[in-house]
């Protein structure tokens, strides 16, 4: 019988236990649970509710119990930026809220006080985000003072998951980079610039890297699963996780992690905070082996996904792109612009860009799909103008890796527009960067090269020209 290792994926809709192994050279996934989530409106804030999670992920670590695939370790990866506040008893304080909530409108201008906009991105290398960690924790300070004076702890959210399972507080590389409070050198918090803000010090954790197995289950877990396994930091943040299985070692290697939102990037030892990159809107995020994911956020599929659900809700993603792909309308829009950012339809937001620029305005759910995925590439191709820009170097070659993997469209139109090769899968890139992860702690792989190389030969690459 072979090892299996538990990767548990959570986004900001939805939640999954992915079973992965390695059979006769190759990788092999399983889902065994899958669950929903979301922020719930509690007196008017959006917040999580870690409890049900927690639940939740028991019950799909049940599963595997059930199923007699008792896994040798276990790993948790989730979005960004959120925490939970813990007291002195590992009681959480206050609400558990989410990235969503405007507790963080007008924090920015309080943290630019203090701070400018431009040291903070020298020290840190983060670009702005209203909903960054470091404008929640502000909020926290000015409006319940109390909650932080009162902190023992401070958790992101996988960190709170692995001590819920593991008994161990610590934080994890990947993830605490998103809070916009790490120096990228050091890779450590900048406590100078936490004490300058005026946040209470004593309750950041000690930050290990992506790989770093914490200890086994509690006591407690073990009875509620039926099994002990080992609790192994996966890269915490999806993201990074995500960049793990970009199933190639070439250096110089572009990715897009292709979802709701679309990270474009490069790999990079260290971290560039410079002024151009800063005007670029660039990040300078965690990865696997303390390495840099240094990256754009673009809009992503969450277009596409908005003006599906409004027009044909039944219809499958990969009919639509069939459809757009016989289209022949030329207007393309900005897919930056902040109109589209969260509108309350999308369709005419996209009516109204197209009008206000003077072009043809898309009609019908395929032109208006066609529009989208025109655009999203047209972006893409500037983008990675840009990263070759701040890098120096040329890149031919772009991987992307998840979901996005599976638009054909799409990864034809980037082809056309980049004047690259696009080399398209993983479609399970979080799930199974979170499994390499563990596999080589527990010896599976020498290393991320090894992996990486198994993902290629394991999953189907499909390359557009």
């Amino acid at each position: 019988m072979g090892k299996y290792f538990l990767a548990i994926d959570i986004g900001a809709s939805s939640g999954r236990h992915i079973l992965g192994s390695v059979e006769n050279g190759k990788m092999v996934l399983e889902e065994v649970y899958r669950f929903w989530n979301g922020m719930d409106n509690v007196d008017g804030t959006l917040c999580w509710d870690v409890d049900r999670l927690f639940r939740e992920i028991i019950e799909g670590m049940k599963k595997c119990k059930e199923l007699g695939k008792i896994p040798v370790s276990v790993g948790i990866d989730t979005w960004g930026v959120d925490f939970v506040l813990l007291d002195k008893d590992d009681k959480i304080i206050g609400k558990t809220v989410g990235y969503r909530d405007h507790r963080t409108d007008g924090m920015d201008e309080e943290v630019y006080k203090i701070v400018s906009q431009d040291e903070l991105y020298e020290r840190t290398g983060i670009q702005k985000a209203i909903y960054n960690t470091i404008y929640q924790l502000m909020a926290v300070k000015l409006n319940a003072p109390e909650d932080m004076e009162n902190a023992a702890a401070m958790l992101m959210i996988p960190d709170y998951f692995h001590y819920k399972l593991s008994g161990k507080k610590v934080q994890e590389y990947s993830e605490a980079t998103t809070a916009q409070l790490v120096n990228p050198a050091t890779k450590d918090w900048d406590y100078e610039l936490i004490e300058k803000l005026g946040f209470n010090k004593e309750m950041f954790q000690k930050i290990l890297m992506p790989g770093t197995k914490i200890g086994n289950l509690t006591q407690e877990v073990q009875e509620l699963v039926g099994y002990d396994c080992n609790v192994i930091l996966p890269p915490t943040h999806d993201t990074a996780s995500a960049v793990m299985a970009v199933p190639t070692n070439e250096e110089d290697t572009c990715y897009i992690s292709s979802g709701t939102w679309s990270l474009m990037g490069v790999e990079r030892a260290d971290a560039d905070c410079s002024k151009a990159s800063e005007i670029a809107n660039f990040t300078n995020e965690g990865g696997y082996n303390g390495r840099i994911t240094y990256l754009a956020n673009i809009m992503g599929l969450w277009m596409i996904q908005s003006v599906r659900n409004q027009l044909a809700p039944d219809m499958s993603y990969g009919d639509l792109c069939e459809q757009a792909a016989k289209e022949t309308i030329s207007t393309v829009v900005d897919c930056q612009d902040s109109s589209f950012l969260s509108p309350d339809d999308m369709v005419v937001a996209v009516k109204d860009y197209c009008k206000a620029s003077g072009q043809q305005v898309p009609e019908t759910l395929p032109e208006l799909a066609s529009v989208i995925y025109n655009s999203l590439a047209k972006c893409y191709a500037e983008k990675l103008k840009e990263i070759e820009k701040l890098t120096g170097k040329k890149y031919d070659k772009i991987n992307i890796i998840g979901g996005g993997s599976n638009a054909k469209y799409l990864n034809e139109l980037t082809a056309k527009y980049t004047g690259v090769e696009v080399h398209a899968g993983p479609g399970e890139a979080t799930a199974i960067g979170n499994i390499l992860a563990q596999m080589i702690e527990e010896g599976v792989f020498a290393n991320l090269v090894e992996a990486r190389r198994c993902v290629a030969d394991s999953f189907e690459i499909q390359i557009y020209k």
